[in-house]
């Protein structure tokens, strides 16, 4: 099933989700580091006004990509691109622009851009994916090492002010917590959600819970997961607790307990929420109408529940007692640009 887009996942014979981590590893990079590369495992130059980053509001792993962009000030050098929030067999589509096609690709599905790396592309058509606008093609759907690029080679196009995302010295700690928060965390309500067993989604649930017991822990005391400002571990820990209540609790069974019902973890998640750059990337619209209308084998009517209240989201969070500057020597990103912003009612306000 998905990872934010169509793509083999299955279950095993046990019954435990598996998920296809096979992405294209192509890189974009500065100037300095590798020629123009065509193959897997090759290098693209960074360039303003060459990419596209292609998304889908509802899929975390885009929504990461969303988030790292806006707040970077990427926004001139890389435009994006949003399709609908659900998608067939095929492809995801851009059903939310005029005829369906995307307004500079000029294409109906992402599949065509994957197609014009490799025409016999035999994986899931995935989002995010940064498509190279001269030839059409994908470039990456690498969604992991994406984000890290974004901060450490398109360097030259940071705003003014953009903050350290993946600071030098504290990226061994930030890599070490974010691989946890993958496998236990952003996979792990998937893990619960497609197992195949019952056996399987016990041992699911009590991996997820575990770590998010871990992560209260950890962020009782202080304000963000690594240092004290945010970083990138912060924003892939973001995502997933933002669509915990909307989807997971219910729709995946992870629900020893609502985030509501998680007092630092759901303080820390507004704290995220009420910093530019988060929620006003956040839309719980698209986000159920993707996983209650796409996942038809989990829900096969296919309606989409009206709840829960979202109001919630923006009420004090406290966290300002722990200290912590959320973009250190940086400042926020500005508002939103209008083209690009949540559609009204789609959000928390």
């Amino acid at each position: 099933m998905t990872q934010g887009s169509y793509v083999a996942d299955k279950s095993s014979s046990g019954g435990e989700f598996n998920r296809d981590t096979s992405y294209i590893t192509t890189r974009i990079t500065s100037r300095t580091r590798g020629a123009e590369g065509g193959a897997a495992g090759g290098h693209y130059p960074v360039e303003a006004g060459r990419y596209r980053l292609v998304v889908a509001r509802a899929c975390p792993w885009a929504n990461r990509a969303i988030i790292v962009r806006r707040l970077l000030g990427l926004e001139d050098a890389l435009s994006i691109g949003f399709c609908g929030p659900t998608h067939d067999a095929r492809s995801w589509t851009f059903d939310l622009d005029p005829d369906g096609l995307d307004p500079v690709l000029r294409i109906p599905r992402l599949q065509d851009a994957y197609f014009a790396r490799d025409p016999n592309y035999p994986k899931g058509i995935t989002v995010p994916a940064v498509v190279d606008v001269p030839t059409g093609a994908v470039v990456t759907n690498d969604f992991a090492q994406m984000t890290l690029d974004f901060s450490t080679e398109w360097t030259e196009f940071h705003r003014d002010g953009a903050p350290q995302l993946y600071p030098e010295p504290l990226r061994d700690e930030i890599d070490t917590v974010a691989r946890r928060i993958y496998t236990e965390v952003n996979n792990g309500v998937y893990r619960c959600g497609f197992a195949g067993s019952q056996e399987a989604y016990d041992a699911a649930y009590d991996r997820l819970f575990t770590a998010l017991d871990w992560l209260s822990e950890r962020l009782a005391t202080q304000r963000y997961l690594v240092g004290d400002t945010i970083t990138e571990a912060d924003v892939r820990l973001f995502t997933t607790l933002a669509r915990f209540d909307p989807v997971y609790h219910g729709h995946f069974k992870c629900n020893r307990s609502k985030l509501a019902e998680m007092p630092v973890l759901w303080a820390y998640a507004r704290d995220l929420f009420q910093t530019p750059g988060f929620g006003d990337t956040i839309d719980f619209v698209q986000i159920k109408q993707h996983y209650y209308i796409v996942h038809a084998d989990i829900n096969p009517t296919r309606i989409v529940p009206k709840g829960p209240e979202l109001a919630n989201w923006l009420t004090p969070h406290g966290r300002e007692s722990l200290g912590g500057r959320p973009f250190g020597d940086g400042t926020p990103p500005g508002p939103t640009r209008e083209s690009e912003r949540v559609p009204p009612g789609h959000g928390a306000g």
